[in-house]
Formats: C-alpha cells, sequence, structure tokens
C-alpha cells in the first residue's frame, strides 16, 4: 500500500481538525501580537495545541490501518493510542505555558486593544470549531453504531466511550475549544464594556486548566487502549448473541472480546449439540467465525468447539452486573 493511499484511511474528524485548527491558530496569534489579549493568546495557544495533535493523531491512525506484517503478525492498531499520547504532552506544554501567562496577567492586568478584531477572530473560531465538534460527534454516532434518534449531543456523550480514540481526541478538544473561544469572548467583553480588566486573566487561566482536563482525559482513554480493555458490554452482548442465534449452539463456554482502536478481538469457546462428528462440528466452527467476522468492527477471531456439558454457563454482562449488585 502506498503512502497516499494509506494516508487516505487516516481518521477524518483529526484530518479537518487538524487543517482547521492551524488556520484558527495563525488568525488567533496575528489578533494577540496585535491587541496584547491574553485570552486570545490563549486561545491560540490552544488551537495551535489541537492542531499539533490532531495532525499526529491523523498520521498516527493512517499507519494503525498497515496491514499486520511476519514481525507484527496482530498488526498495528495500537499505534494510534501512542501517537495520541504524543499529542497529550503537546497539549500539557501549551496548558501550562497558557497558565503562566493567565497568572502574570492576574497579577499584573493590561489593558488590550484591537477589541473588533478579537471579537471577529473569536466567532470565527466558535463557528469552525462548533462545525468539527459537530463532524467529530456524527463521526462518535456512525463508529459507535448508536441508534439514537435524540439529540447528536448528548449521543455523542453517551457513545464516546466506544469511538476510536482519534475521534474521540478530536471531540474532546474541539468540545473545550469551543468551550474555550465562548469563554475568551466573555473575558474581552467584559474588558472592554465593564472594564473588569482581570476577566482577561481569570479566562486565560480557565481556558488552560480546560486543556489540563483534555491532556488527563484523553491520557487516560489512551493509557486504557494501549493495556488493552474489555469491550463496552453492549458489543459483547452483540456478538454473544450473534453465536447463540446458530442452531447447533447451545452455550458460550467463554467469551472475551478485547477492544482495540476501534476494533475489538474476539476469543471464545462455544458449547455445540451433542451427537455431533469432527467434520460437523469444524464446519459450524468456521460458519460461527466468518459470521462475527462479517462484522466491521471485528478484527479477527479465535473460536474453540466443545460439546454441550448440560450445564449453562454463559450470562449476559447486564445480568453478571445485577448479580454482583
Amino acid at each position: 500500500m502506498g503512502f497516499i493511499q494509506l494516508m487516505k484511511k487516516g481518521n477524518t474528524s483529526s484530518g479537518i481538525a487538524a487543517l482547521g485548527n492551524t488556520g484558527l491558530a495563525v488568525l488567533k496569534g496575528i489578533a494577540a501580537s496585535l491587541s496584547g489579549s491574553g485570552t486570545m493568546f490563549a486561545s491560540a495557544m490552544h488551537s495551535l495545541a489541537d492542531a499539533v495533535n490532531q495532525g499526529f493523531v491523523y498520521f498516527g491512525s493512517a499507519l494503525a490501518e498497515m496491514k499486520p506484517s511476519k514481525r507484527f503478525p496482530t498488526g498495528f492498531g495500537r499505534v494510534v493510542n501512542i501517537f495520541c499520547m504524543i499529542a497529550v504532552i503537546v497539549v500539557t506544554i501549551m496548558a501550562y505555558e497558557t497558565i503562566m501567562k493567565g497568572w502574570k496577567l492576574l497579577q499584573h492586568p493590561e489593558e488590550s486593544s484591537d477589541f473588533w478584531l478579537n471579537f471577529f477572530v473569536l466567532m470565527a473560531a466558535v463557528v469552525v470549531d462548533g462545525f468539527i465538534l459537530v463532524k467529530a460527534m456524527k463521526e462518535i454516532k456512525k463508529e459507535a453504531k448508536a441508534e439514537s434518534a435524540g439529540n447528536i449531543f448528548t449521543t455523542a456523550f453517551k457513545n464516546v466511550a466506544k469511538a476510536s480514540p482519534p475521534t474521540r481526541l478530536v471531540f474532546y478538544e474541539d468540545l473545550v475549544a469551543t468551550s474555550g473561544a465562548i469563554l475568551a469572548l466573555i473575558g474581552i467583553i467584559l474588558a472592554q464594556f465593564f472594564g473588569i480588566l482581570s476577566a482577561d486573566g481569570i479566562f486565560t487561566t480557565l481556558i488552560g486548566l480546560l486543556m489540563i482536563f483534555v491532556a488527563f482525559r484523553v491520557g487516560y482513554d489512551n493509557m486504557v487502549g494501549l493495556i488493552g480493555v474489555a469491550a463496552p458490554a453492549d458489543v459483547e452482548k452483540r456478538l454473544a448473541d450473534i453465536l447463540l442465534s446458530d442452531t447447533d449452539v447451545v452455550d458460550i463456554y467463554r467469551l472475551r472480546v478485547i477492544q482495540e482502536g476501534r476494533v475489538y478481538h474476539v476469543e471464545g469457546i462455544v458449547e455445540l449439540t451433542k451427537g455431533l462428528s469432527l467434520a460437523e462440528a469444524d464446519d459450524i466452527k468456521f460458519r460461527l467465525m466468518d459470521r462475527l467476522l462479517r462484522e466491521s468492527d471485528v478484527a479477527d477471531v479465535t473460536l474453540g468447539i466443545i460439546e454441550d456439558d448440560g450445564k449453562t454457563r454463559w450470562t449476559y454482562p447486564a445480568d453478571r452486573e445485577a448479580k454482583n449488585v
């Protein structure tokens, strides 16, 4: 697979976000240097951090699509988690610089100029970051296979854990970026029309703290992804239902579904009806594996078969939780 073809497989949300935030970082940087606004500086740093991060993540998500090799037989799915962790470091550094700038402005408030320049740049930021945020929400709904017809914002929050690492990063970063642009607007309005110069420092610091939140949230998600995390309960139920819907499957002896990026690795043992020949049982096993692999989010399946032992072992995740309670 050529480099261009590989890049085309990168995460769409992170690619669009990287381009959008690059433009915003340039605009905000110019506005900050002309006006001396600390809030605008904080917002520019945030957009720069987002652009760098999302560029890293787009590149990582494309590399993660490389096919398994002899040296790396399980593929490159977790490469994107590594790139996301690099992005976390960048966000943390930018957050530190932003908080220090806010602290300086709190101690020595400064009056900024070019109000209307700042205002229109921040309005553009709200529109662009808002567009990217909505795009990420739609991507979450698609990747999570959410069927909810309700509010897209609510649906995104409920299903963000099921989305791929790049999409989660874009969602969290642009949620904070949009909020940060709105806070920055409030800050410059308070300073310009109400003479509250300390608002510049307060909102600059607040934006920096929001960036810290993103760093920790994304860092935690990707640390879990690198270790290997169990799939969400509804995904496990969906795959179990596929197995149990087969007329020759009596029970599931064991089932383990591991999430890696936006795909799942399935390993299990199923109990088949008694009296089957080895050839028949073998055919059923391959039939079941084929059915699971038809699911777009299932990367590989390892399945064992045993004869029904007369005991019911499989319980759905919801039943397990109720029993533990």
